[in-house]
């Protein structure tokens, strides 16, 4: 993608480097299906206000590596709520994740209940806490957002959704551990796959 905020050219992930093959299918499917079933067993099975409070606890990049990206997660009803705020929200316990977000990195919204990847976003704030209150407001604390850990996005370019089959090959550089913070050549990957989903 030409306005991707990163120079130079970056090899691609060898899980996604190539299509897939016969023989490479069982080894890339299995992440997914891993990936996938630990989104569903901490969203879709608890109740509506619990889904982002069971999310478990993100795995960080090492300290030398640079982010080059971040992917938050959202279901069908907090999805118009992100987009028409332009905000993007996660549980406190993300806090020191999302303040390592700065202006201009790629960002990029999993909707877990359609199993679609949704991009490309761009921050338009340093990643912080409480940015708006008012947002995902929490019922039974007024003035306090369920989603505390926020960023102020735009939308970058509107592309046409992932779905599973399309990004699955990527998640086997998430697994086996949870991780939304993405390195440079992660988010260059899947530019990349928009780009080539969404010419």
């Amino acid at each position: 993608m030409a306005d991707s905020g990163h120079q130079g050219s970056t090899q691609r992930p060898n899980a996604v480097a190539g299509r897939r093959s016969p023989s490479t299918d069982t080894a890339i499917d299995e992440p997914m299906r891993n990936w996938d079933t630990k989104l569903q067993h901490y969203f879709h099975l608890h109740q509506p206000d619990r889904w982002y409070r069971t999310l478990p606890p993100s795995e960080m990049l090492p300290r030398n590596e640079a982010l080059g990206g971040y992917i938050f997660v959202c279901n069908n009803d907090t999805m118009q709520e992100d987009l028409r705020r332009q905000l993007f929200g996660l549980p406190q316990k993300y806090k020191d994740s999302v303040r390592a977000i700065t202006p201009g990195l790629p960002l990029f919204l999993y909707n877990y209940t359609a199993h679609q990847l949704h991009g490309v976003y761009q921050a338009m704030s340093f990643g912080g806490s409480n940015i708006d209150p008012t947002a995902w407001e929490d019922k039974k604390c007024r003035g306090e957002s369920r989603f505390p850990a926020q960023v102020r996005i735009r939308t970058k370019k509107k592309c046409k959704p992932l779905d599973e089959d399309a990004f699955s090959p990527f998640c086997t550089t998430m697994m086996p551990k949870f991780r939304l913070q993405l390195s440079v050549p992660e988010a260059l990957a899947l530019l990349d796959l928009f780009e080539e989903e969404d010419p």
